[in-house]
C-alpha cells in the first residue's frame, strides 16, 4: 500500500525534479557556519608563522650606520608586533568577521581605485628622492583625494598641509630626516 501511495503520482513528475528531490536530500550543498570562522582562524595562523619568521629575519639586522635614533630593526619590529596582536585577536576571537550589504562589493570600478592607489603608491617610491618628501607626496596625495571623492581645494590645502606637518614632525620633532629635493633650496 505504501508503494502504491508514493508511486501514484509518477507519471506526472519530470526527470529534472526528481534528481534535485534526490540530489537535495543525498548531497546538501550547504556550507557550515563553522566553515568561514575556520578559514578565518587558519588564514590568521599563517600570517602569524609569517610575521614569527620575519621578526626572526629582522632581529640580528644591525646596520653599519644609524641616520635615526631608534635604528633601522625597530620599524619593522614593532609593525611585525602590532600585526601579531592583531592576529592573536583574529585566532581567539569568539564569532567569525560578517560582511555587511554596506561593503563595497569587489566590482570592477573598486578593483581599478585598487590599481590606481598601487599606481600611485609606486609613484611615491620612484619620486621620494628626486623631488623630495613634500613634492612627492602632494603629488599621490591629491590624486589619491580626488580618487575617493576630494573637491579640488580642500584636496590641495589638506594634503599640501598634510605634507608639510609630516615632514616637520618627522625631520625636526623626530630627528628622522626625510629628502627635500627641489625644495633643498629651503632648508637654510
Amino acid at each position: 500500500m505504501l508503494a502504491k501511495n508514493i508511486n501514484d503520482d509518477a507519471c506526472c513528475l519530470d526527470t529534472r525534479d526528481v534528481l534535485a528531490f534526490f540530489m537535495s536530500n543525498l548531497a546538501p550543498t550547504g556550507v557550515s557556519k563553522e566553515f568561514p570562522m575556520l578559514l578565518q582562524r587558519i588564514f590568521a595562523a599563517a600570517l602569524l608563522l609569517a610575521c614569527a619568521g620575519l621578526a626572526l629575519m629582522a632581529w640580528p639586522y644591525q646596520a653599519s650606520f644609524s641616520y635615526e635614533p631608534v635604528g633601522p630593526r625597530a620599524y619593522p619590529l614593532l609593525m611585525l608586533g602590532l600585526m601579531s596582536l592583531a592576529l592573536i585577536y583574529m585566532l581567539f576571537r569568539p564569532q567569525p568577521t560578517k560582511h555587511t550589504v554596506e561593503e563595497p562589493a569587489l566590482d570592477r570600478e573598486t578593483l581599478i581605485k585598487i590599481s590606481v592607489c598601487v599606481a600611485l603608491l609606486i609613484v611615491f617610491a620612484g619620486t621620494f628622492e628626486p623631488l623630495g618628501f613634500i613634492l612627492s607626496s602632494m603629488l599621490i596625495g591629491i590624486p589619491m583625494a580626488r580618487l575617493y571623492g576630494g573637491r579640488w581645494l580642500p584636496s590641495v590645502v589638506i594634503v599640501s598641509l598634510m605634507a608639510i606637518g609630516l615632514y616637520l614632525l618627522f625631520d625636526k620633532a623626530m630627528d628622522v630626516p626625510l629628502p627635500l629635493g627641489l625644495l633643498d633650496v629651503l632648508e637654510n
